[in-house]
């Protein structure tokens, strides 16, 4: 029998330590989603944390299908994308202010690079960012990202394909 089940079952009835065993289990996986998403740790841990306790609070009327650490990946994925609602926002805001202040170079120069890749994912649209963030960031096969984001493997292969083109092209155009 699959362990994710038993686990799922111990939660239901209550058991604590199944909680943790389960955290334990998937915590690392969606931490690194969530941190490849947002690119501030703190914030990532808050969004991992939510995670988990959306899951949890859904926990009764969760059907168990083989796939819990896919359904943990989409409600992490759904809590980053609204993140990035909030982030374009105050990225747009704070863009604005060092325009106006006149703001020298970054003295961190070394996180030039670290920034144009995040600019150059989140300029590319959503489902090719997410492509490139489980295939990469995730270390996910291709199997397993089309099982993630229920869709066919030839479309995970165009999507990862596309989106490499569109990176090279955004970063070749920051340098």
């Amino acid at each position: 029998m699959d362990t994710d089940f038993l686990l799922l079952m111990k939660m239901k009835q209550g058991e604590e330590d199944a909680f943790g065993q389960f955290i334990r289990k998937y915590y690392e996986d969606i931490l690194k989603y969530c941190r490849y998403h947002c690119f501030d740790s703190e914030y990532a841990r808050d969004l991992t944390q939510e995670t988990f306790l959306r899951f949890f609070a859904s926990l009764s009327v969760y059907h168990y299908r083989g796939k819990t650490k896919n359904y943990l990946y989409t409600i992490a994925g759904n809590l980053c994308k609204n993140y990035y609602k909030k982030k374009k926002e105050d990225v747009m805001e704070k863009e604005e202010l060092e325009a106006k202040a006149g703001a020298a170079a970054d003295p961190f120069a070394g996180m030039v690079e670290q920034m144009d890749m995040q600019a150059a994912l989140n300029a590319l649209a959503e489902e090719f960012r997410e492509v490139v963030i489980l295939y990469y960031f995730q270390e996910l096969k291709l199997k397993e990202i089309a099982a993630v984001l229920g869709i066919g493997l030839p479309l995970v292969k165009y999507r990862l394909r596309q989106a490499k083109k569109q990176l090279k092209a955004l970063l070749e155009k920051e340098a």
